[in-house]
């Protein structure tokens, strides 16, 4: 039987790449389905990937602080029992080849010839004897033929011709890039470059925080220009093919494509200054800046707070230590009050489609909770918690709270969220400000449990207190939506058995 391929799958979010950080299997091993096998590193976080099949390792994709990309082959196995040998692979270095047709392949025949390979699809060989029950994106749980591009797709300039296979080339006269064109030479251009123009007004999707990156490097916005991908959404590809065309413009090999005016970035200093010292971001950190920056920029978030009097909620997990014989944390707690408190207040379980203005009520709850990890600040993701027991929330989150002492989270650990828990308590400090993670609508701060003075019944005590905290998106709740919310989670939290009537 022939090898199987092991295609790196898109990492979900609009990411294409990822760097090899470490190997956790060797040529010669034999692996088991859903056995983790790698651990990249992309834009977001580090995630480990399984094996969607079994088999003895024959060779792996990559070494170690290689960059590897969607498509690529990522490792190749051969079946258990089959003898190792060398097979023609069916990808090259660049990615993945492009078919004319592929029809599909039933479980009773098998192929009669390779089958060029997707991204993210595994190249159909001889059956073998599992399949993989932990779904990658791109790999499901049976066997599935390779999916083929036609030919007459469109391409990242437009339609490609489906006889020639030509790209349309650009249109103009040679001598018109000195930017002095005529109305006429500008409406020509207008057609022929519409696929890789930008547009001011123009709102395409861009999921990847390395377009955005790549575009904003050379001086543009990358959700100006017309996505190639499904919906319209901008890929790389689309970004680096507007970045060609301004290179050989600029070079006089052709005519500019139109862009919007923009102001000119400041320069660099010649110099550092004395003592001064500049520290380069990594990929994560490049991530997270952007994403915090579109955060503020596009949420226009209020706040709301209340100090909340936790004593009876501690008295609570204690009865209930010792009634289960198992631990219960706060943040557990806190989080079983937030379910409800969201199931009261949908709104704040959203997000705002700003392209046609709606509010997008989730009839789900992925929880998200904000996580400081060696690779920085992230937030994992447990998602369905609306379903969830508080036994089965509590191990979930103790679950991601493992995942975080490493930074690195499976594929999906990091997507989907749909509301936030951020105990920064843990950290010290009684509140914060916090940025929305967006797309979400709000977050729940939870400050430090402190001693301080209370009044109980007109009489000064102390009491164990802490500040809840609610950043909300104003745009999909005004402040007594919000301020609802957050006074019945500090309602459950001061007595933790009025919620017994919601379970």
């Amino acid at each position: 039987m022939s090898a199987r391929e092991f295609i790196l799958p898109d990492l979900g979010e609009g990411l294409t790449e990822a760097e090899v950080v470490a190997w956790l299997v060797a040529p010669g091993d034999e692996v088991s389905v859903d056995q983790p096998v790698v651990e990249l590193e992309s834009a977001k976080s580090v995630v480990q990937l399984p094996t969607p099949f079994a088999g003895v390792v024959e060779s792996l994709g990559g070494e170690v602080g290689q960059v590897l990309h969607a498509g690529e082959v990522l490792m190749r196995l051969t079946p258990v029992g089959a003898p190792a040998e060398a097979t023609e692979a069916t990808t090259d270095a660049a990615g993945p080849a492009s078919a004319a047709s592929a029809p599909a392949a039933s479980a009773s025949s098998a192929p009669a010839a390779p089958v060029a390979a997707e991204p993210g699809i595994a190249v159909p060989t001889d059956a073998a004897s599992e399949e993989s029950g932990a779904v990658l994106i791109g790999y499901g749980t049976r066997a599935s033929a390779a999916t083929a591009r036609s030919a007459s797709a469109p391409s990242r300039f437009g339609r490609r011709s489906s006889e020639s296979g030509a790209e349309p080339t650009a249109a103009g006269p040679a001598d018109s890039t000195d930017g002095d064109r005529g109305a006429a030479d500008e409406a020509a251009l207008a057609e022929a470059h519409a696929a890789h123009t930008l547009e001011q007004g123009r709102h395409s999707p861009v999921i990847s925080p390395i377009v955005r990156r790549l575009a904003r490097e050379h001086g543009f916005d990358a959700s100006e220009l017309l996505g190639s991908g499904p919906d319209g959404l901008v890929v790389r590809a689309d970004v680096e093919a507007f970045i060609t065309e301004l290179d050989e413009a600029r070079a006089g090999r052709g005519a500019a494509p139109a862009m919007p005016t923009m102001p000119a970035a400041p320069a660099a200093p010649a110099s550092p200054r004395a003592g001064e010292q500049r520290v380069p971001l990594d990929r994560m950190q490049r991530a997270a800046a952007a994403h915090f920056t579109r955060s503020r920029r596009e949420i226009p978030e209020a706040t709301v707070w209340v100090d909340v009097d936790a004593t009876e909620l501690l008295a609570a997990r204690r009865q209930l230590n010792a009634a289960t014989g198992e631990k219960f944390g706060i943040t557990a707690l806190v989080a079983r009050f937030a379910i409800a408190g969201l199931r009261r207040h949908p709104s704040l379980n959203a997000s705002f489609d700003a392209d046609r203005n709606e509010l997008v009520l989730h009839s789900g709850i992925n929880l998200g909770l904000a996580a400081q990890t060696p690779r920085g600040l992230l937030v994992p993701v447990v998602h369905g918690v609306e379903g969830m027991s508080l036994r089965e929330l509590r191990d979930a989150i103790q679950a991601r709270t493992d995942q975080a002492s490493t930074g690195a989270f499976p594929p999906d650990a990091l997507t989907g969220g749909t509301f936030t828990l951020n105990n920064y308590g843990t950290l010290g400090v009684d509140g914060s400000a916090a940025i929305i993670n967006h797309p979400e609508a709000a977050m729940l701060g939870l400050g430090r449990l402190v001693e301080r003075p209370w009044v109980v019944d007109g009489q000064i005590t102390v009491r164990t207190l802490t500040e809840l905290t609610i950043s909300f998106d104003h745009r999909v709740c005004d402040g007594a939506e919000a301020a609802a919310f957050l006074t019945f989670v500090a309602g459950c939290i001061e007595h933790p058995i009025s919620l017994l009537a919601d379970l």
